[in-house]
């Protein structure tokens, strides 16, 4: 697998600047050589891309769509050995890796069919006034435009939804962006193979050279050049708190500061009220086991903190979710750093002498390395809101349970909380009227606010915000899954006073496209 020609860059004769993706499962190189990027790569790979975005940014919507349906049916052809290669990077199972190809190819759709419909744009007319008193009203017309190149880190834990092909670069090219991805180390190989899709069917269809580049490294360099370059207008990252704020902090030392949309960790703290755990512990119990555990825990959705008051309900909540979590089999983690930073983190939490153990399994598949196993411990609410660690993200398959008092002693505990991409409350309808101070705090706390459900599992739609206040992710207003996350790529530019037939097709007054128009001072559909 020799990734050198992704954006034309030709090494010379013995260059030997390369790694291998490592099964996680074994610790064993992967069969490919990926070449690590060079400066003059990355410099090469933004002048491309530049260039190729002054002319993508015109191409019409029809042509657009077109390139994002093909990507998908091209991905969905070379499904079995996309799967493969990613099961032996990533450890994930295949059912998880094909449910991932078809939200990865149901994105690239879910885009196109944006662009068909036309509305994204926020086309508004504000159509002249000549006679208007005091002052004549000129014509006015707005509309959303792309930034410019993009650059997206994959992230390690979707090494097809949140990666190559995934919804970032789909946005961005949706919104008329070129991007160039900075490929996750610890699947290269899926990288190389989605990739070289992308580059096939841009070329099929057309598309100008750097619409799309890709660039490997296994270290910080590439990706640091890459957000600093002229050329780079907006960045998309997926991953730690660390690593977000690192690029957060070049961008805004550029000569010319750019948005960096980083999503960065969550604890999805989950409320569980007295009602609900008198009637349905056993039930929610089974919930959570199976939430905290899926995937080995490593979603950003993963449900880390649980709160609860003290109850004949609670206690049978722990009963059950101890015997659930005790009955998982350990499995592998994506890497052996996220692998050993969960047991380091683990350990410590274990240690802590106001920390009690509620389970942890013991069924370790000794056969295999990197093995996660599921942790649920217990501290009191007075305890935890004396100890900033216990609000930090321990990424795997663990969950802290949090015991108050009251209901008030949990309103404290969830003020002391920073942002979150999401907060659950598992309720009785007959319960919910005497906590409103808590569910108002959710919201406030939580990009996305769930009732009587567990976090994990995003739908990718329209009506989905997978984002929160920080640090959950750099900018709250933004979204990373669904049709809204293309706004990330856009700004709007206004045209005042411009012939009809020099205006954008959106902004022409007999273009359907439009979502409101303004007629003397009169909103009409």
């Amino acid at each position: 697998m020799d990734t050198r020609n992704i954006i034309g860059y030709q090494y010379a004769e013995g260059d030997n600047f390369t790694f291998r993706a490592v099964d996680p499962s074994s610790g064993t190189s992967l069969p490919g050589d990926f070449y690590i990027a060079t400066l003059t790569e990355v410099e090469e790979a933004m002048n491309l891309a530049w260039k190729a975005f002054s002319e993508y940014q015109h191409i019409g919507k029809d042509k657009k769509a077109a390139f994002l349906r093909a990507i998908a049916e091209e991905l969905k052809a070379i499904g079995p050995e996309l799967i493969e290669r990613a099961m032996s990077e990533s450890g994930l199972a295949a059912p998880r890796l094909q449910g991932e190809l078809g939200r990865t190819t149901n994105q690239l759709n879910m885009f196109a069919a944006l662009l068909e419909e036309g509305s994204w744009v926020e086309a508004i007319i504000d159509i002249a006034i000549p006679d208007r008193q005091p002052i004549p009203r000129v014509d006015i017309r707005k509309m959303m435009v792309p930034l410019g190149p993009a650059v997206v880190f994959g992230a390690s834990n979707f090494p097809m939804a949140f990666s190559v092909a995934g919804g970032d670069t789909a946005a961005a090219l949706a919104a008329g962006c070129a991007v160039v991805v900075k490929a996750h180390p610890a699947h290269p190989g899926t990288s190389a193979l989605v990739a070289g899709v992308i580059k096939k069917v841009a070329e099929a269809h057309g598309l100008p050279e750097g619409v799309f580049s890709i660039l490997y490294d296994d270290g910080y360099v590439i990706g640091e050049a890459l957000v600093k370059h002229p050329n780079t207008k907006i960045v998309t990252f997926t991953g730690s708190l660390k690593g977000g704020t690192a690029l957060m902090k070049m961008a805004r030392e550029r000569d010319e500061p750019i948005p960096v949309f980083a999503e960065m960790g969550s604890i999805n703290p989950i409320v569980l009220l007295p009602l609900a755990l008198e009637k349905r512990a056993e039930e929610l119990a089974k919930t959570f086991t199976d939430s905290i555990t899926m995937s080995v825990g490593q979603f950003c959705t993963n449900p880390g903190l649980l709160l609860g008051i003290k109850s004949t309900g609670l206690n049978r909540f722990k009963t059950a979710l101890a015997e659930g979590i005790a009955n998982v089999n350990s499995a592998t983690m994506l890497t052996q750093g996220i692998c050993l930073n969960y047991n380091k983190l683990v350990s410590e939490r274990l240690t802590s002498p106001e920390i009690s153990v509620i389970a942890q399994s013991d069924k370790l598949n000794s056969e295999k390395v990197n093995q996660g196993l599921a942790t649920v411990t217990e501290i009191s609410a007075v305890d935890f809101l004396a100890n900033e660690k216990y609000k930090e993200e321990v990424f795997g398959p663990y969950s802290l349970l949090v015991v108050a008092d009251d209901a008030h002693q949990l309103e404290q505990v969830l003020n002391s909380l920073q942002g979150q991409l999401t907060a659950a409350i598992m309720a009785d309808a007959e319960e919910l009227p005497n906590y409103k101070q808590i569910t108002k705090q959710l919201a406030i706390l939580a990009g996305r606010v769930i009732l009587n459900n567990p976090p994990t599992g995003v739908e990718v739609g329209n009506a989905m915000m997978h984002g929160g206040p920080f640090p959950a992710t750099s900018d709250s207003r933004f979204t990373s899954v669904g049709t809204s996350s293309i706004k990330r790529f856009v700004r709007p530019v206004c045209w005042q006073n411009w012939q009809e037939d020099l205006l954008p097709d959106e902004l022409k007054t007999d273009n359907p496209l439009k979502i409101w128009r303004l007629f003397n001072n009169e909103y009409k559909k």
